[in-house]
């Protein structure tokens, strides 16, 4: 069923489609977003923290926060599905993946792009137009405050078109490929496309 899934969702999907932005009175109480990690307790960054960005790219790059903060700063605010069944809505800040994209020159024959987590090595795979959907950004901020560590500081990955399980939290690589590579809850039996 998997791969029926996955055609299905590949042909429903547009790279030029946006999700419904809502308004500021649609957004969930802070304290009512749930949050999630993987390890037994909540994880912090490593030291001198940097997001590398590698693969299949022309210009490999290693970013700081301050560098992405940077960059040109991007908002969304649309509701967040979670395969568990709940829903919820947040303000995001950051910067879109297809700016950082165009940073490092991506290969054309990239397919696929893997985004690595120091959460216990959490991490998932999604496929390229995804990732470079204009709503699909490397989120810094939340509600217009600092990313909080319970929600994936210092930065995570945020997308209008993808469930919950595909956005990477306390996301430390992202690389280019030329196939997928599954993903923590992937290789657990999760359909792989997971778009919304």
């Amino acid at each position: 069923m998997d791969s029926w899934n996955r055609k299905a969702d590949e042909v429903l999907f547009s790279p030029h489609r946006l999700a419904p932005e809502l308004p500021a009175s649609a957004q969930t109480p802070e304290n009512a977003f749930p949050s999630y990690f993987i390890s037994s307790t909540m994880p912090f960054p490593p030291p001198n923290w940097t997001l590398n960005v590698g693969g299949m790219v022309n210009k490999p790059a290693s970013f700081t926060l301050e560098q992405l903060q940077q960059m040109p700063r991007t908002e969304t605010r649309v509701r967040h599905h979670c395969v568990e069944g709940w829903s919820a809505v947040a303000a995001w800040q950051g910067v879109r993946l297809s700016d950082v994209a165009r940073i490092v020159d991506v290969d054309p024959r990239a397919k696929y792009v893997e985004f690595r987590s120091f959460d216990s090595n959490y991490w998932s795979s999604w496929d390229v137009a995804s990732a470079l959907h204009p709503q699909t950004i490397l989120a810094y901020g939340m509600n217009g405050n600092h990313l909080y560590p319970d929600h994936g500081a210092p930065l995570r990955l945020y997308s209008a078109v993808k469930l919950g399980y595909k956005m990477v939290k306390y996301l430390t690589a992202i690389n280019f490929l030329p196939r997928e590579t599954g993903g923590y809850w992937e290789n657990q039996g999760y359909e792989w496309f997971g778009g919304v």
